[in-house]
């Protein structure tokens, strides 16, 4: 599980007629949305393209079920130290993002979240080993369908949510420290409260971050400036896709 927290909010009064600005707001929103689809799409592809170069159904020294066995590559990937490599560098990358995109061209800070998207998808190919494919991609449309309503609520409606903010957050800890915890303790109930709190939290980021994200726009902002904010907005609003689809994946995947 991941996340990002670090965005800034200009709350600026713009200087545009009020259709320019609404043109403007729907095209910086536009970018947002284009983006973090194109990052979800790409962690799609590099989930599936890893898991189909790792496994077999011909028999080798490596069984992970009755009908599969995994290649070199699927060992190396799986079971090596390398393992860890793969489930900690897209922490290190987001990190680098967040801290770094202001100082990045906005080429340069659309190709890292590009590579911090495959890096993703090449860590969470291990879920075709643990669930069917077919549970995959139902919770998958029940996520987006989901986070459409959620993201659509939070952009459309007229209540300040900025309150949220911190119950969220502290929700958001408390889903990390417990999942600690239960590393150590392996208890069946704790993991099942952990996904639906998960579930919940998220959600509740959805429609959170949607409106943040409107409210950083401002029609004054350069190109650049603006480029800036529409990567790091699409990455808040993956982040939140990635994660509530892992939490649901949890409560009603199927597993083989």
């Amino acid at each position: 599980m991941a996340d990002y927290r670090n965005a800034s909010v200009r709350s600026v009064p713009a200087t545009g007629t009020r259709a320019d600005i609404d043109q403007g707001l729907r095209s910086y929103m536009l970018k947002v949305y284009n983006l973090m689809a194109g990052g979800l799409a790409l962690t799609g592809i590099a989930a599936y393209a890893l898991y189909a170069m790792s496994v077999t159904t011909e028999p080798t020294a490596y069984q992970v079920r009755p009908d599969l066995f995994l290649t070199d590559l699927g060992y190396t990937v799986f079971v090596s130290p390398l393992k860890w490599v793969l489930m900690l560098a897209p922490l290190a990358m987001v990190f680098f993002l967040s801290f770094r995109v202001h100082k990045m061209s906005v080429a340069a800070a659309q190709a890292t979240f590009w590579a911090y998207a495959a890096m993703v998808g090449l860590s969470l190919s291990t879920i075709f080993l643990v669930y069917t494919q077919e549970s995959i991609t139902q919770v998958f449309f029940i996520t987006a369908a989901a986070f459409g309503a959620l993201s659509l609520w939070g952009y459309t409606t007229k209540r300040d949510i900025s309150g949220w903010g911190s119950f969220l957050f502290m929700g958001l800890i408390g889903i990390i420290l417990a999942s600690i915890v239960n590393i150590f303790i392996g208890s069946g109930a704790i993991a099942f409260a952990v996904s639906v709190i998960g579930v919940l939290v998220f959600a509740g980021l959805t429609a959170y971050d949607t409106q943040q994200i409107k409210e950083m726009y401002y029609e004054g902002d350069g190109s650049a400036v603006m480029g800036r904010k529409a990567v790091m907005g699409a990455l808040r609003l993956y982040l939140d896709f990635i994660n509530m689809f892992l939490f649901i994946l949890q409560l009603f995947g199927n597993r083989n």
